[in-house]
């Protein structure tokens, strides 16, 4: 992971062992959460870190997203350094190396699961003196992401578009562990054949107690949640034509797979189980599991499920040109499993007409 993400003012030191089984720092963190490895993984061992300098021309997001415990309610938020769909920073790129921290970007997504109940949509990109960094507090312009050590704080300020309805309030994420393991998407670095490395994805808080508390629109309520982060040395749609990842909870385990599909046609396929205390470990491979497209953008759709079984979509949160965000059921390891389910295309992404339509829903503001 040469180069991806590295904290500001670091020091490096000799890399020392990585965990292989997610019982110690792994990655790029010591135990006093100041070393930088070779590797230049995303694991810190207390938790979300903040104040990483990202290459030019690469990424790191911070994602979130919960379930009301009725069922009723959803919400997403992204937190971006260099925003990755942003056609600001597209542009910007092909004029020469782009700087990341001058295209940053809150995303809030607030879904009615149950029916009825308001859904808002934002994501306004902001320039370099919107951002404030530091470790445990990422500030971009009115909205901001902090980590005390027990609990990550999202204090929301945002308009939504077209439509500028105001979004403002409070989502606080209280995580049950924190993993200490990351994963590089684009290939695998151990094969020998020249896999990756260029893009890697850390499951920060696969289980978690999360409480919303909306001002705008007015909105309380308490569920499940997720964290994770994801960082890259180039743009994403360099590395992936598209991907698919979803993430259940079930048990007292965390059910997580995640399928790429590089640029050249080089896959990689992780399913991950992950237990209440954190131990984070991989299981076999299911079988892919054909879903339906969306229906207005006609994305496609997959996941993985037990052979001979049937997943279906029981709700399409978000269909957009090139990315749907669901809620999927399907059976995995002999259980019924509901997860959030994800899928990407960056072909379609990349596609001038899409380019052409993303300033609509996503507009640039000075501050």
């Amino acid at each position: 992971m040469e180069g991806v993400v590295q904290p500001a003012g670091v020091a490096q030191r000799a890399p020392g062992a990585l965990s292989g089984g997610g019982q110690h720092p792994s990655g790029r963190w010591g135990a006093d959460g100041s070393d930088l490895g070779a590797a230049r993984g995303l694991v810190c061992p207390s938790g979300p870190r903040f104040d990483l300098k990202v290459k030019p021309g690469g990424y790191c997001w911070w994602y979130l997203d919960g379930l009301s415990d009725d069922g009723r309610y959803g919400i997403t938020l992204i937190a971006f350094v260099g925003s990755v769909f942003s056609p600001y920073y597209a542009w910007a790129r092909r004029r020469g190396a782009a700087d990341p921290t001058n295209h940053c970007a809150l995303n809030v997504a607030l879904y009615a699961t149950g029916g009825a109940g308001p859904r808002r949509w934002t994501l306004t990109e902001r320039g370099l003196a919107a951002l404030q960094q530091t470790a445990p507090r990422l500030a971009i312009g009115p909205s901001a992401l902090t980590w005390d050590g027990d609990c990550l704080t999202v204090e929301i300020d945002e308009r939504a578009a077209p439509l500028p309805y105001r979004v403002r309030g409070r989502v606080r994420l209280h995580p049950r562990a924190i993993t200490q393991r990351d994963f590089v998407l684009d290939g695998d670095p151990d094969s020998g054949n020249g896999g990756g490395g260029r893009h890697r994805w850390w499951p920060i808080a696969p289980r978690a107690q999360m409480e919303v508390q909306m001002e705008a629109p007015a909105l309380t309520w308490r569920g499940t949640g997720y964290l994770d982060t994801n960082a890259g040395s180039e743009p994403l749609e360099h590395g992936f034509g598209s991907w698919d990842w979803s993430r259940a909870n079930r048990e007292g385990v965390s059910l997580i797979l995640y399928d790429t599909r590089g640029r050249g046609g080089a896959s990689r396929t992780l399913a991950l189980r992950v237990h209440g205390e954190g131990d984070v470990e991989e299981f076999a491979v299911p079988p892919r599991s054909a879903l339906p497209t969306t229906p207005i953008w006609r994305i496609g759709r997959a996941t993985r499920a037990d052979s001979g079984t049937h997943s279906r979509v029981a709700q399409t949160l978000e269909d957009t040109p090139f990315y749907a965000r669901s809620i999927v059921c399907s059976q995995l390891q002999g259980q019924p499993t509901i997860a959030m389910h994800e899928s990407l295309s960056l072909r379609r992404f990349a596609a001038p007409w899409v380019q052409i339509l993303l300033p609509f829903r996503m507009p640039r503001a000075a501050r």
